[in-house]
């Protein structure tokens, strides 16, 4: 009997120590990380990407006439078996499906099959202003279940904002960025007078030395008011706005929309260190990905589509009209959102570059090297695959991609999609490449028009020799499917007023384009 409760006691404590070590998240710097990823790959040596200083010996290429080694894109409406799609049922049971399938495995990740729920609770709820328009602004949080790995805890932070002066359930825009409430409401001075003087109080009798002070300035408060002026929409001692400068934010609302700031940092750690953590690492418990699993642009697109789980059921937002925002590689996160998550009626994507709407394919500033190299936890694993000089499969290039940008654009047709850029004088750079996304996008309009869909109204033409850009303040803005580029630099926000012009012009004429 003795034997038998010693060995049962040993199982224990070996069990024991089984779930500690499960419980122990792996701890890589983004180096060993980024190894790791290669030596799963079987990758040896990465080509390293070009420089973005154009001084520097391995500058980025900028000249035209070496911008296309790749200048026929895979055909978005040719099946794998070579036949051709024409019909919106072909597109969505054969093909579609053949593009998802690629873009998942070789760009972006696939999501897990063992994502656990959600749960959102309001933590606060504030009647502020947005300018000079009444809001509602509440502070949201989503925990995710990790009830399955309690070592890593994942909580969505977001803040929704709705102008109240709107009649009926109103469109919103989730932004990708920060979650901060816009104009946190203040006390009013009586009210902050009471608080300054108990607390002059309460620190005089902490330290009595402080009595002199205080006597010293009697117009001293400890708390200055926070209080934002609706004419200059900021906090005493800051700056007005100007015209220049307005957040999009004041745009939206005075036109009747609401928006929720979702921060992607509660999502998911925007470094290869964090990939461990995070929504990627609770799924994994704690272990490094495999080559197929999601990258960082994944999980925050999947952490959108769980902030419209929330908005579904807020009956203050017309759930069918939310539209998903994002500049540089929150730009390329939300075309990404688009691709996937069909519930988005709409996208703003902004300055968004490789990885987004430009071209892999295009040898013109930013380059696939670029992300297989610092920035490889954005994507799948796979994606290395296509920097590498020299692995177990040979010499990879960016051609031997099936898919490319031109790709992820049309898996958002027929829905409302505004590419936006600005210029490299003002700080939107050439590395960006502003006409290969432009390529991209009239390389995606086909599919847009076998759904029925107006376009860019150009030819579909997109070798670099045949496509013409349209002048900068010149949008091409008739159809689901536009583009602007602005005179701006690296925002979206000169073309916010253009984006809900544009939108409302398809929101009045009816239901909006979705997927079956």
């Amino acid at each position: 009997m003795k034997t038998i409760r010693c060995l049962a006691a040993l199982a224990l404590l070996v069990t024991g120590c089984a779930v500690a070590r499960a419980q122990a998240p792996v701890t890589f710097t983004a180096e060993q990380d980024h190894q790791n990823m290669m030596d799963q790959l079987g990758i040896k040596t990465l080509r390293p990407g070009p420089s973005g200083d154009e001084k520097a010996p391995n500058h980025a290429n900028y000249d035209e006439s070496k911008a296309n080694p790749y200048p026929d894109l895979p055909d978005p409406l040719t099946l794998k078996n070579g036949k051709k799609v024409t019909t919106p049922q072909q597109w969505w049971t054969e093909r579609r499906p053949q593009i998802v399938e690629d873009v998942e495995r070789e760009m972006y990740g696939r999501l897990p099959k063992n994502i656990p729920g959600v749960t959102w609770r309001v933590v606060l709820t504030d009647k502020e202003f947005v300018g000079r328009t009444p809001v509602i602004a509440k502070r949201l949080v989503g925990h995710v279940d990790n009830s399955a790995y309690p070592a890593i805890s994942v909580d969505i932070e977001a803040t929704e904002v709705i102008p109240v002066n709107v009649k009926g359930p109103v469109p919103v825009l989730v932004m990708f960025g920060q979650s901060v409430l816009p104009s946190p409401a203040q006390p009013t001075p009586p009210e902050l007078e009471r608080v300054n003087e108990a607390l002059r109080k309460l620190l005089a009798q902490q330290d009595p030395s402080l009595k002199e002070i205080f006597d010293k300035y009697p117009a001293y408060n400890p708390i200055a008011s926070q209080a934002v002026n609706p004419f200059t929409g900021r906090a005493p001692g800051l700056p007005a706005y100007t015209a220049d400068t307005l957040p999009a934010t004041n745009e939206l609302v005075a036109a009747g929309w609401g928006y929720v700031a979702l921060s992607t940092t509660s999502i998911q750690a925007d470094n290869g260190q964090g990939i461990t953590r995070g929504i990627i690492g609770l799924t994994n418990h704690g272990q490094p990905r495999t080559p197929e699993q999601w990258g960082a642009l994944r999980a925050w697109a999947w952490g959108a589509a769980r902030v419209l789980d929330y908005l579904e059921t807020d009956p203050s937002v017309n759930a069918r009209q939310v539209g998903i925002e994002g500049v540089s590689r929150y730009g390329k996160a939300a075309l990404v959102t688009m691709a996937f998550e069909p519930r988005f009626a709409m996208g703003l994507i902004g300055s968004s570059g490789e990885g987004g709407a430009k071209l892999s394919r295009r040898n013109f500033g930013e380059a696939v090297e670029s992300l297989t190299g610092g920035e490889y936890y954005w994507m799948a694993g796979n994606f290395m695959k296509y920097g590498a000089e020299d692995g177990k499969f040979g010499r990879k290039t960016p051609g031997d991609n099936p898919v490319d940008a031109h790709d992820l654009i049309a898996l958002a047709a027929p829905r409302l999609l505004f590419i936006s850029y600005g210029v490299p004088e003002k700080g939107d750079a050439k590395w960006l490449d502003q006409k290969g996304s432009f390529m991209a996008t009239v390389a995606a309009q086909p599919v847009y028009q076998l759904l029925g869909a107006k376009t860019l109204g150009v030819p579909n033409d997109y070798h670099a020799d045949k496509v013409q850009m349209p002048p900068v303040l010149h949008g091409l803005l008739d159809g689901q499917l536009a583009w602007r580029q602005h005179d701006g630099g690296h925002t979206d926000l000169p073309n916010v007023p253009y984006f809900i012009e544009w939108a409302d012009k398809w929101r009045a004429a009816g239901p909006l384009p979705v997927q079956p």
